[in-house]
């Protein structure tokens, strides 16, 4: 199924070429229908929520909450635990900032090697902060998480364990419910999911999948910049502490003190990005009618084709899983060009109208595991074809024959 008309920029050129966009890790583009629901709310719905008795208000807080249900029925959780922030990372550190306050000295924070810097930062900070260790779940040598380190390391001390979905730089499609399972089993932590890279391009049913907390953008998912949701259990929300505080978060405020709303108002103080809200569930209507099996089904294809494509290319050196089917693999394929740096390879390929990432991609950890200062990336997305692979091979012959 071809949906590139459903995406305006596309229509793009660059140096007389037409774009060939390869980034989608690092935002995805928004399909007209999203770009009209911002207009359309902007035009029509312009209000601000929950505190109007007039009828302009009601309707934005329809928009608001409705948006609110799409979203959470899209990965089978409940309206009260979903909490709006304005990305992933944000999410992540209301987690930390509430959670860490209940770290004390001597507990222990499980992560992962491959962590973005966003959830890898704000539980190194805490760790600092709070006098508790710091612990890190090894990868193995093809890049997939070492499900024998983490066995290795949980224990009765372990508080929090932090992990990816899916890795934004080799691409990994960590085996959640199986982590769930050893978490809840050999200790009392909270399993916390970075889902950044995976709404939107896989299936995720959160009950089944078992996490306490999974994280999210809207910008990686074809929706708008400026909004994310933090889900959460509702008895755990309960008994977390706020992490802002101000309007529409409160119950009741005295000379002497305040009570809180319950969740998830209690972590949405003041005004909210209302209308980017309202577009990423219509964001999640257009990932509905394409179906997300279809979405899934197709970065699968273009991962084997273009993992096929790049190891005819010998200076080209790939991480991550190696299985040829990308069974384990999400859409992000990042490689190097033996003696060409990262940088060098995204300005050549930008000059081609074809848009990579180049860089360490927030994993400086990582990097240094690999030993390598940084990698190409491209990733995909439902708009991409194989002729855009077709594209970046031309391109990467490019490079390859510049620094001959």
């Amino acid at each position: 199924m071809s949906v590139t008309n459903d995406f305006p920029i596309l229509k793009r050129k660059f140096n007389g070429k037409r774009l060939v966009y390869l980034d989608s890790a690092a935002t995805s583009q928004k399909p007209r229908q999203v770009i009209s629901s911002l207009k359309e709310f902007y035009e029509k719905y312009n209000a601000n929520v929950h505190r109007g008795v007039y009828k302009l208000s009601e309707e934005a807080t329809q928009r608001y909450e409705g948006a609110r249900t799409k979203i959470t029925s899209f990965i089978g959780a409940r309206p009260e635990e979903i909490v709006f922030t304005k990305n992933c990372t944000e999410a992540l550190n209301l987690l930390a900032y509430s959670l860490g306050s209940e770290i004390r000295k001597g507990d222990e924070i499980l992560i992962s090697q491959m962590e973005h810097h966003s959830n890898f930062v704000p539980w190194q900070q805490i760790a600092l902060e709070r006098g508790a260790k710091l612990k890190f779940v090894e990868i193995t040598k093809d890049g997939k998480l070492n499900i024998a380190s983490l066995k290795k390391q949980l224990n009765k001390k372990t508080k929090v364990v932090a992990l990816t979905h899916i890795s934004n730089v080799l691409g990994t499609i960590n085996p959640i419910k199986e982590i769930a399972d050893l978490v809840h089993k050999n200790s009392k932590a909270v399993l916390v999911v970075d889902g950044a890279q995976a709404l939107g391009h896989m299936a995720v049913d959160i009950k089944k999948l078992g996490a306490d907390f999974y994280a999210f953008s809207g910008h990686k998912m074809l929706g708008p910049l400026g909004i994310g949701c933090l889900y959460g259990k509702r008895e755990l929300f309960q008994k977390m502490r706020p992490f802002l505080y101000g309007g529409k978060m409160i119950k009741e405020v005295s000379f002497s003190a305040t009570t809180f709303a319950e969740p998830p108002y209690k972590f949405e103080a003041g005004t909210q990005p209302i209308a980017e809200v309202v577009a990423l569930g219509d964001a999640v209507d257009y990932i509905k009618r394409i179906g997300i099996g279809e979405i899934e089904a197709h970065d699968k294809e273009l991962l084997r084709y273009a993992l096929k494509k790049l190891r005819e290319i010998p200076e080209v050196e790939i991480y991550g899983p190696r299985d040829v089917g990308a069974k384990d693999r999400g859409a992000v394929i990042s490689f190097n060009i033996k003696g060409v740096h990262s940088h060098d390879v995204a300005t050549i390929l930008d000059s081609e109208g074809i848009a990579v990432r180049g860089g360490h991609h927030c994993c400086m950890p990582l990097m240094s595991v690999l030993k390598i200062p940084g990698v190409a990336r491209a990733s995909f997305h439902i708009y991409n074809k194989k002729e855009d692979v077709d594209s970046l091979i031309r391109g990467i012959r490019k490079v390859g024959g510049i620094f001959k």
